[in-house]
């Protein structure tokens, strides 16, 4: 989809460090599964990045170069080879950057990557996450994450990542959606044959949501386990 003045899309996707269920790690085919999408922002999870003699283990970077994409990492886990964790992809104007620890006790660390962006005159903010594996850890991240979010100004607000909530009617998910509003689940995981719609974006004001989706073509069910779900939105809705 080309970006007009009117809408624009989003896609969240967690890209499982590149590796596809045929167990080869190939950035390339994530690559080719984000041109299919065309996406104007992307929210990606489980991106690697560590030096080597190719520029393919520099995930985050390779995905923006092929892409022509602006990059913005978000990293919940720094080595001294690299960094690991969540990233934005975007062809849009970056105005205000800020990262935010949900790490919980001694869990593996987690983080979400809050960006301000202009879309064509409009001030629109995106949170990309990646929430935890057990109940009470999910519960206290959408705590903060509720908190971050606080009264927005954006004109628009997209929250987008994978939220690992397998229960429908679980906390965290009745929380986000009391706060953002109810959108519909898609099925994302396992890519093959999915079942779970773990990985969801919300758009508030929701009249904004135009269509919301999983983009299933036969490359995107080999080159991760997860699924993207994608997102048009349009500008100028009324709440």
């Amino acid at each position: 989809m080309t970006a007009d003045a009117q809408r624009f899309r989003v896609a969240s996707y967690n890209i499982h460090e590149c590796v596809g269920s045929d167990g080869a790690r190939d950035p390339a085919r994530i690559a080719s599964v984000l041109r299919e999408i065309d996406a104007d922002i992307v929210g990606l999870q489980e991106v690697d990045a560590r030096p080597s003699e190719t520029s393919t283990s520099m995930q985050m970077q390779f995905l923006a170069a092929k892409l022509g994409l602006h990059a913005v990492a978000g990293p919940t886990v720094q080595r001294a080879d690299g960094h690991y964790g969540n990233a934005l992809l975007t062809r849009r104007p970056v105005l205000d950057v800020r990262h935010v620890d949900l790490t919980v006790y001694r869990r593996e660390p987690r983080a979400a990557l809050d960006v301000d962006l202009d879309i064509d005159g409009a001030a629109v903010r995106v949170v990309v996450t990646h929430l935890g594996l057990l109940p009470g850890e999910r519960r206290t991240q959408v705590r903060r994450l509720l908190d971050l979010l606080g009264e927005s100004r954006s004109d628009i607000l997209v929250v987008c990542g994978d939220i690992n909530e397998w229960f429908a009617v679980g906390r965290p998910l009745r929380w986000l959606h009391a706060r953002l509003g109810r959108t519909a689940a898609v099925a994302t995981f396992p890519a093959a044959f999915p079942v779970f719609a773990l990985d969801r974006i919300w758009v508030q004001p929701q009249g904004a949501l135009a269509t919301l989706g999983v983009h299933a073509s036969a490359t995107a069910r080999m080159a991760s386990d997860h699924l993207p779900v994608t997102a048009d939105i349009r500008l100028g809705s009324a709440a």
